[in-house]
């Protein structure tokens, strides 16, 4: 298909790899972030690393809307089903993140909870309608990408007037964490978590467009390239970065040319800002509070924020002690630096949420893990 075949050429993979292995220096090391889970994912599933010079290091990031949702968001969520006997809808990943009390949103369902897997917000909107006497609750999470479909139906809801549905926002954003990560101890006095570059978010930046990236280019002095989601995408990205690094330069470049400009998606922009306004701090897993980081629901649409509707106190909950899902997050651990790792933490058994979403660090070196015997071939 076009698009797909076409950036999974491995002949074309070869050439990238010979071009990366050729311009990186041999007597430096270059360490870039996928913020992305996707780009991770394309890593691991493609043997990317394979094919990369000894001193070419990627770093996974915390660009998994899943793995950064923090147990407290979850125990509001499962306690809207089990206390207040609402019918709360959320994506499918979100249901086996582990939560309080060794509970997941899963398992809180098979106790008696009505929580239900939908594909869509809209779906969450449909359910309402055809249950007038109950209290529907939409579990909103996710990056810029997920964030306009929540806009949408909590716009509908009100057009409607619907009086049972309502929505719990948990939307995040992508360059208050990349912010963050830049502004974090590991990264600026420590130097534990050495940086030279960012492979940019392909979906995310088609909303919000390379613009919000600039900032970090010219303060934090990070070169940046917007990658799409197929291996050559990011073999090219990594080769535009290594480049930027060795020519001094830092600038925000666009692979993913096909899809991103510099302005994004300016009416999906326009119906954010129109039901969403900034949080002043909201917690990550992993990252702790960040500063203006999430959206919530602007006052004109509390009827249906669920959060004003059932007056939710937010309380923050610790991860399991002995998961590195955090430190995963951040990039200061690999997932096979964790004792739990492929032991006691499964995809079928998640003691973290970075084992949960295809897009988590450690469900993809689960599936994928054996990089070095890897070879890119066409899915």
């Amino acid at each position: 298909m076009k698009y797909i075949d076409e950036f999974r050429d491995g002949e074309i993979a070869k050439a990238l790899a010979a071009k990366i292995r050729a311009e990186a220096h041999p007597d430096r090391r270059y360490h870039f972030m996928e913020f992305c889970g996707g780009h991770t994912h394309a890593l691991s599933r493609y043997g990317v690393p394979a094919l990369l010079p000894d001193n070419v290091q990627m770093v996974h990031g915390p660009g998994c809307p899943v793995c950064v949702l923090p147990i407290g968001r979850i125990d509001q969520a499962i306690g809207l089903a089990l206390d207040h006997g609402a019918i709360v809808c959320t994506y499918g990943d979100t249901m086996r993140v582990p939560a309080s009390g060794s509970l997941s949103m899963q398992r809180a369902k098979a106790r008696g909870a009505d929580i239900r897997m939908v594909y869509s917000p809209a779906d969450a909107l449909k359910i309402a309608r055809a249950n007038p006497s109950r209290e529907v609750v939409f579990f909103a999470i996710g990056f810029e990408t997920t964030t306009p479909p929540t806009a949408l139906v909590i716009r509908q809801a009100a057009k409607e007037n619907l009086p049972n549905f309502s929505v719990l926002c948990c939307h995040v954003l992508t360059p208050s964490a990349i912010t963050h990560i830049l502004e974090s101890p590991e990264v600026k006095q420590w130097g534990t978590v050495p940086l030279d570059g960012f492979v940019g978010p392909a979906h995310v930046s088609i909303l919000i467009g390379s613009a919000p990236y600039e900032g970090f280019a010219r303060d934090y002095r990070q070169p940046v390239v917007i990658a799409g989601f197929e291996p050559l995408d990011v073999m090219q990205a990594i080769l535009m970065l290594i480049r930027q690094v060795n020519e001094g330069r830092h600038e925000v470049e666009n692979e993913f040319t096909r899809a991103v400009n510099r302005e994004g998606n300016l009416a999906a922009q326009k119906l954010v800002a129109e039901v969403f306004e900034l949080r002043d701090s909201f917690e990550w897993r992993g990252l702790g509070e960040v500063a203006h980081s999430a959206l919530r629901i602007r006052p004109a649409f509390a009827q249906w924020d669920a959060e004003q509707r059932f007056d939710l106190a937010y309380r923050p909950v610790p991860d399991h002690k002995q998961c590195d899902c955090g430190a995963i997050l951040r990039g200061v651990k690999r997932p096979t630096d964790c004792k739990l790792f492929a032991t006691v933490c499964t995809p079928e058994n998640p003691m973290g949420s970075c084992m949960v979403s295809s897009e988590g660090a450690c469900a993809a070196h689960y599936s994928y893990g054996r990089w070095k015997d890897i070879a890119i071939v066409p899915a």
